[in-house]
């Protein structure tokens, strides 16, 4: 019985998302917004790589400050 339940709520919370997420990437090909998605995707990545860059180089240059008065 425990076996059956834990199949069960395994298909429902694995399969039929994956199933409605291949229905909607289907809806936005057939539109073109696909690209839109994927661009927005694209520059959000792009951001937050810009962002760990600029980052790690301040801290770069407080690591070094704080070496240089030590």
């Amino acid at each position: 019985m425990k076996k059956f339940l834990s199949l069960t709520l395994i298909h429902i919370l694995w399969i039929v998302p994956a199933k409605a997420q291949g229905d909607s990437l289907d809806f936005l090909r057939s539109t073109g917004k696909i690209y839109s998605v994927v661009a927005v995707i694209a520059v959000i990545f792009i951001g937050i790589t810009i962002f760990l860059y600029r980052l790690d180089r301040k801290l770069t240059k407080l690591e070094n400050q704080i070496n240089n008065e030590q």
